[in-house]
């Protein structure tokens, strides 16, 4: 198992640039790593240079934010065409909602007595896309909660008093854009959206994966996934969603791996979709 699929950088949440987290992923003996950040293709181009340098193979990626039935679903595009004019601009669409958004949140949390400004959390961006985690540092730094998990737990979360919903984007939606750019949909964490019910659509419209190797998912979800995996001929995906952080809610670099042969399964369905084939034909362990 030498390949973690679903990391992020300083381009969008995570805590390391993408040179940073290319030289970790090196250190550990991982060859192949996922770059995913959040609604952001702005590391890739460092991380791909890091990877010609530090000896580990960069999968180009994305993780799409949608919403169905008031679940959040995130949607990992990997080998996508990052400067694919038409993704490029859903992108700076996305951004932009997210700058909206986390502005009516610190209002919201400036209407119940804390005292923090936009541009408080916005010093704590390295990257391009902002959100809730920038919030729960700034809140952290402040003094206002102990931690960012508290932060999310108290403030931040669905249904909690500072939320406010995203733009609404279905999944299908992701799906859809991700595909244009020559990239492979697969859906992140199914464990954590427990969305069960939308896997068998969103097949149809051209899911192409599943993670199903996840750190939060059980062997129980986990033997799930697989055995949906095997049903909707969908490649079977695995990753940390390392953030930079490890505590009792995010996972370390590599905790959570594939082997090199998922990585060469997904270059062959992103390379029949480029050319207008059916990606289906190349089943998982051909």
């Amino acid at each position: 198992m030498t390949a973690d699929l679903h990391t992020h950088t300083t381009a969008s949440d995570g805590r390391l640039s993408p040179v940073e987290l290319v030289s970790l992923a090196g250190s550990k003996g991982l060859l192949a790593l996922g770059i995913t950040d959040h609604d952001t293709v702005a590391g890739l181009d460092e991380a791909l240079a890091a990877g010609q340098v530090y000896g580990v193979r960069v999968i180009p990626g994305v993780e799409l934010s949608t919403e169905w039935q008031e679940r959040e679903i995130h949607i990992l595009g990997y080998y996508i065409n990052w400067q694919d004019g038409d993704l490029q601009a859903y992108l700076a669409g996305m951004r932009r909602d997210r700058q909206r958004r986390t502005a009516r949140m610190v209002q919201r949390l400036e209407e119940m007595g804390y005292g923090i400004s936009m541009a408080e959390v916005e010093r704590e961006v390295q990257g391009e896309a902002i959100g809730r985690p920038h919030i729960a540092a700034a809140l952290v730094s402040q003094g206002y909660v102990p931690s960012v998990e508290a932060a999310f737990q108290t403030l931040l979360a669905r249904g909690r008093p500072a939320y406010v919903p995203r733009t609404r984007v279905l999944p299908a939606r992701a799906v859809e854009i991700i595909l244009a750019a020559g990239g492979v949909p697969v859906l992140a964490h199914p464990g954590l959206s427990q969305a069960d019910d939308l896997i068998p659509s969103l097949a149809n419209r051209g899911l192409q994966g599943i993670e199903a190797y996840y750190p939060c998912h059980d062997c129980i979800a986990t033997r799930r996934y697989l055995e949906l995996a095997d049903e909707y001929n969908l490649v079977i995906t695995g990753g940390s969603d390392y953030h930079g952080l490890v505590d009792s809610s995010h996972a370390d670099l590599g905790s959570c791996q594939v082997g090199l042969d998922v990585v060469e399964l997904l270059q062959q369905r992103a390379q029949r979709i480029k050319t207008g084939a059916n990606p289906a034909t190349a089943r998982q362990g051909d």
